[in-house]
């Protein structure tokens, strides 16, 4: 009896911190189980073997800074039956995205002493912008738990199960008071995606937007109350422009306060 071919997981690295690919390996104990079922073909994080494509699975993450990184993805791409977006940088651009609000170059200018030869885009964007993707997992870094999820549902060939909700309403199953209510703390949380727990919040502080704007956030209501806490215009800005930046109910409402 011919031995059943186990189906093939690529993780790809662009422009990133590694600390998606790092949630991987902090599966431990749930890895291993993982680990039975597939066949690691591309991994530089966690092995230097290297087994050719197609892969049944490529997960990527990072966002695209480079040309040669923006033809790369369409290699990754056409090798790949799904093709899944890690993490902040993958699915937004990242805290890299910072510099789509200004002129690049301006920076580079000042960051290396020989400037003319960094060839890089004049924006960090999301692996969407560039090819199809399949499915996308959020967070800064992504929940490792969410993650094995959604491999596992690959898998078996079902639609992976991840809520959408917002950090609210794990403040509420977790019994948090509010700190934008008791302390006009400015918070993210009722426009952000869950995923982590209410972690700030847990704490005493406000949420930073990790796992990028929630389904149909409303941004403007939001604002309007930082608005009645006194918060002044530039901070707003700042509010939304953080690890999510450029993801387009964030960004679309601190250009807002631009004008």
């Amino acid at each position: 009896m011919a031995k059943k071919r186990k189906p093939k997981l690529a993780v790809w690295k662009f422009a990133s911190c590694d600390g998606c690919q790092l949630s991987l390996l902090d599966c431990e104990d749930e890895l291993l189980t993982v680990a039975d079922k597939i066949e690691i073909a591309n991994f530089p994080e966690a092995t230097r073997t290297v087994i050719k494509g197609p892969y049944d699975l490529s997960l990527v993450e990072g966002s695209i800074t480079t040309p040669h990184d923006a033809e790369r993805i369409h290699k990754v791409r056409r090798a790949s039956k799904v093709l899944v977006t890690i993490g902040a940088c993958a699915t937004a651009g990242g805290i890299q995205a910072l510099r789509n609000f200004k002129d690049v170059k301006d920076f580079v200018d000042i960051v290396y002493a020989t400037p003319e030869y960094i060839e890089t885009l004049n924006k960090s964007t999301p692996i969407s912008d560039h090819v199809f993707v399949d499915y996308e997992l959020r967070g800064c870094p992504i929940n490792k738990y969410q993650l094995l999820e959604l491999i596992s549902a690959v898998l078996i060939g079902r639609k992976p199960i991840i809520p959408q909700y917002s950090v609210c309403m794990e403040c509420k199953r977790k019994g948090n008071i509010c700190v934008m209510v008791a302390h006009g703390t400015p918070c993210l949380g009722p426009v952000t995606q869950t995923g982590c727990g209410a972690l700030c919040p847990s704490y005493n502080r406000g949420c930073y937007g990790c796992f990028g704007p929630k389904e149909t956030p409303n941004t403007n209501s939001l604002a309007e109350w930082l608005k009645g806490l006194d918060v002044p215009g530039e901070d707003i800005i700042r509010v939304f422009r953080n690890f999510n930046a450029y993801a387009d109910p964030f960004r679309k409402e601190s250009e807002a306060h631009e004008r």
